[in-house]
């Protein structure tokens, strides 16, 4: 099927260990459910969005 499972295991871990290295530490896991909601940070504040009003049109 293509490639052998050592070397695909091989190829992972190379893949992994160049992504951790930039990887940061959670140093604020309190706003972790934050991140996961969409929430958007810049230099470590978090950038509120404008609230989008929704025109209704009277029929």
């Amino acid at each position: 099927l293509g490639v052998p499972f050592n070397t695909g295991l091989a190829m992972a871990f190379k893949l992994i260990q160049a992504a951790q290295v930039r990887w940061r530490a959670v140093n604020a896991p309190h706003l972790v459910a934050l991140v996961r909601a969409g929430a958007v940070f810049k230099a470590g504040r978090l950038v509120e969005r404008p609230e989008e009003h929704s025109h209704h049109v009277a029929a």
